[in-house]
């Protein structure tokens, strides 16, 4: 449809308006470095440092291959460094620690990751194309370092993020010149059409000013545009083949309108918002809270023969996020485990 060609290539496109991105992280040994306890983490990287090569071997998930070989590694990492523990995004709705650490990590993006753990910040996590379903749900939110399967494992599918701010590098070299204040990571003549589009003033923090925007703003215009099912049915063809593009708001009611609502679906993705907490799911089962093979029946999900989540909607459950189905996606990774009272929590939060 060349006619919906012409309007869509007059919006602007996110890869260009983010000026730094790319694709997640690959650390070609997940189940090494990463880990959904900090503790456990701690202790396998630690003990990495103090056993002999055979015993890491023997203990561990870990192989070596040609550019990485264990005792090279200790060589140059020389000692666990606590820091280097993070919080990483590794699948939907499912957060993990991750010795971050270029000597562990294969390809470890610090160019874009360092924004996440310099200070705050929040990022669009996005895929150039997708091939899963006929439908455009490749759009996604995260906080923090993202892996490169985050929204979908396909090869073609690979999450890219783009951060919504830039921290300067410290490095104790700081000059007086320099300040220590975040940049937005936004093209800056991208962002003057949109406020001379919109008759308002640019800011690079958010203010209680009128007539201002921010960086927040944007991004969340962006994330209501992405969720909008006419633009992604309208523009599916696209969205196929290459980062989207998203129009130029039109007016300051429309675009105030799309950022409220942005901002909520953002904050409902990142479990942030305070509706994720009024469940709509009950546990009513006492048992050992061992996930088997999960199934669902008459709208309820079962984690093994007699314990279950009641009240699911089974539109929640076939819900797909990229290449994935949350509702059950995190419960077969739970496969074998004993879900804790959190666990259960954050389970019934995925639901809302």
């Amino acid at each position: 449809d060349f006619e919906a060609k012409a309007a869509y290539d007059k919006g602007f496109q996110l890869n260009d308006l983010f000026t730094v991105n790319n694709v997640g992280i690959v650390t070609s040994r997940d189940s090494f470095v990463i880990d959904e306890k900090k503790e456990v983490l701690s202790e396998r990287i630690k003990s990495f440092f103090n056993l002999p090569k055979e015993d890491i071997l023997k203990s561990y998930p870990v192989r070596e291959n040609k550019v990485w070989k264990i005792d090279e590694v200790k060589l140059k990492a020389k000692e666990f460094i606590p820091t280097d523990l993070q919080k990483v995004s590794y699948r939907p709705f499912d957060n993990k620690y991750l010795y971050y650490n270029k000597d562990f990590i294969e390809r470890s993006r610090t160019e874009v990751m360092q924004h996440f753990i310099l200070g705050k910040n929040i990022g669009l996590t996005l895929c150039k194309q997708f091939k899963t379903g006929d439908n455009y749900v490749h759009a996604f939110i995260a906080n923090k370092v993202i892996e490169s399967s985050y929204v979908s494992n396909r090869t073609s599918e690979i999450t890219s993020t783009f951060p919504l701010y830039i921290y300067p590098e410290t490095n104790g070299q700081q000059t007086i010149e320099q300040s220590n204040e975040r940049k937005p990571n936004l093209k800056a003549e991208i962002v003057n059409q949109i406020a001379e589009n919109l008759g308002l003033t640019f800011t690079n923090e958010k203010e209680t000013t009128e007539n201002t925007f921010a960086p927040i703003d944007i991004l969340d215009y962006i994330y209501a545009v992405l969720h909008s099912p006419t633009y992604r049915e309208k523009y599916k063809e696209f969205l196929k083949i290459d980062f989207p593009r998203v129009p130029y708001p039109k007016d300051q009611d429309t675009f105030w309108q799309l950022v409220k609502l942005g901002g909520e679906i953002r904050q409902i993705h990142l479990l942030e918002s305070p509706k994720v907490e009024q469940y709509i799911t009950q546990y009513p089962i006492d048992g050992n809270n061992e996930v088997g093979k999960p199934k669902y029946k008459d709208g309820k999900v079962y984690i093994n023969d007699t314990q279950y989540f009641d009240n699911v909607p089974l539109i929640a459950w076939e819900f797909y996020i990229g290449g994935y189905q949350p509702a059950q996606k995190w419960l077969k990774d739970r496969q074998d485990r004993k879900l804790e009272f959190d666990d259960i929590l954050h389970y019934q939060k995925i639901i809302v």
